[in-house]
């Protein structure tokens, strides 16, 4: 009787020296994505404002542009009213404003208290290093004036989207099991999110709901967009989601900077990606009442539409099963 024929295993050291071969390669690669964005801030194009008097303000946007080429993108105010109208629609995040008494640079800190302080320092520094009056418009929270903690509680919820994309791709057996939870954990996620952080812990201002909603609309897209790759793809959709969600969106996302501040074209390629895109929104909604958040909304929109119909579309509504290998048994003569 012919004998069963034995598949040939590569040797374990191979195969152990080939895992830590692609793992090392991933962190070579990985290192420089978090690390060089936040090594290279500075201005590119920042939106800022000059206000005052047209000589006096064009003559400030000139040494502005002529100190730091490419840094500033310029528009004028004719006074400081208009210019604070603006930073509290969030259309700039500061404002020169020129005075009898010197300059005074109007801030929104709500907005980056990273550039809030980079545009302090470069004042003083236009200004031969005397000490420059500055009036925040759109100040952070009083329990996060650095905004540290805006950032890092944004992580976790990102984190958690992730982990219930998979588990709903990977667990649950059917595709309106799996639209359920995704949708249940994106509302419940923002409503009790948005709690810790405004009631708890007082990092965020006021407008509950609204970044309530922004939260859940962020928590969809994420989660939405894991599962329904995982549902195309199998495992190796939920990887290419977590890719997408994670690994590429968390450094390029700007969340505890400015999109404007991160090498180009890193900055914008972010605000396209699902974490720049949440925080982005979330910062519109905490301080500004929606205002320019209009892009970030829509990103998120997409991605949780085209997620959601990965999932409804998917082949299979069951998770991947592993089929064991036939196995032959040698015949065994009776009697």
């Amino acid at each position: 009787m012919a004998q069963p024929q034995t598949r040939r295993q590569p040797p374990a050291l191979a195969v152990a020296a080939l895992i830590a071969l692609a793992v090392v390669a991933f962190q070579a690669l990985l290192v420089p994505l978090f690390a060089a964005p936040a090594a290279n801030l500075e201005p590119r194009d920042l939106p800022v404002i000059v206000a005052g008097p047209a000589p006096a303000a064009d003559g400030l946007a000139a040494n502005l542009e002529r100190a730091r080429p490419g840094a500033f993108d310029i528009s004028t105010e004719p006074d400081a009213a208009s210019a604070d109208a603006a930073l509290r629609d969030h259309e700039a995040y500061a404002a020169f404003v020129v005075g009898a008494d010197g300059v005074t640079l109007h801030t929104a800190s709500g907005a980056s208290p990273t550039v809030a302080t980079l545009l302090t320092q470069a004042t003083q520094q236009l200004s031969g290093g005397q000490q420059v009056r500055v009036v925040d418009v759109v100040p952070t929270d009083v329990d996060d004036p650095r905004g540290a903690g805006f950032a890092a509680g944004f992580l976790p919820l990102a984190m958690t989207a992730l982990a219930a994309g998979a588990l709903a791709a990977l667990v649950l057996r059917s595709r309106g099991q799996r639209l359920l939870a995704l949708g249940t954990f994106a509302t419940l996620a923002g409503l009790v999110v948005s709690a810790v952080l405004q009631f708890w812990l007082g990092i965020l201002p006021d407008n509950y709901l609204l970044n309530a909603a922004a939260m859940s609309l962020f928590a969809l897209a994420a989660s939405a967009t894991v599962a329904g790759l995982g549902s195309a793809l199998g495992k190796a959709g939920v990887g290419l989601g977590a890719l997408v969600v994670f690994l590429v969106s968390n450094p390029l996302s700007a969340v505890s900077a400015a999109p404007e501040l991160l090498p180009e074209p890193w900055g914008a390629v972010g605000q396209w990606l699902p974490v720049g895109a949440g925080s982005t929104l979330l910062r519109s909604t905490a301080y500004f009442d929606g205002a320019g958040g209009g892009m970030a909304l829509w990103v998120l929109a997409g991605y949780a539409v085209v997620g959601l119909a990965l999932v409804a579309l998917s082949r299979t509504g069951r998770p991947e099963r592993v089929t064991p290998m036939p196995v032959e048994r040698e015949a065994v003569p009776v009697g």
